[in-house]
């Protein structure tokens, strides 16, 4: 399949999948980030749209099934589909085998940070099963870091809540340490 870098590339066992981070932020000024993902069968994400960045799915092996604004689609090796900012989408693998796709994120912003909190949190038990954090600092942070929100509820309460949440995390050094725990930093 493809050469794995250890710090280039992230496990997360709860949704079991894998990402390269084949372009990051750094490299690209920003402009974008692009990752290589190996989802397992029965891996996948739920609902949610981003408010600063699209996605760009692009499928290498195997069959990735995508929900987009309520359309469902199937895309095999050389089909690709574009999740536009406050699109709501969704990807899984209800196959039998793995998918390899590449996802380009545009801009860049925060989604490494995002990606690497994520799946550290989930490496350590630190996530409910519907991925989002246990701790109610931890999930501000996270949601700050992904822009990303659950389409079932108001974005105004969203950024009401987990804004106010972010600001005390932020006082509470929670944010630092969750950079020191898993950006390196």
């Amino acid at each position: 399949m493809f050469d794995y870098d250890e710090h280039r590339t992230i496990e997360n066992p709860m949704i079991g999948d894998r990402v390269t981070f084949v372009r990051t932020s750094a490299e690209t000024d920003g402009e974008y980030e692009l990752v290589r993902v190996v989802l397992q069968p029965g891996g996948g994400t739920p609902l949610h749209y981003h408010t600063a960045f699209s996605e760009q799915f692009e499928v290498e092996e195997g069959q990735l099934g995508m929900v987009c604004d309520g359309r469902t689609i199937v895309l095999l090796p050389g089909d690709s589909v574009v999740s536009s900012i406050g699109s709501i989408h969704r990807f899984y693998n209800d196959s039998t085998e793995p998918v390899v796709f590449l996802t380009t994120v545009r801009p860049a912003r925060y989604f490494e940070y995002f990606l690497r909190l994520s799946y550290g949190l989930a490496r350590d038990g630190k996530l409910r099963s519907n991925g989002i954090p246990k701790s109610l600092l931890d999930a501000a942070v996270f949601f700050h870091w992904g822009e990303t929100y659950m389409p079932n509820v108001s974005l105004k309460v969203q950024k009401a809540i987990f804004g106010t949440l972010y600001r005390i995390a932020r006082m509470l050094n929670v944010e630092k340490k969750l950079m020191k725990a898993y950006l390196n930093g």
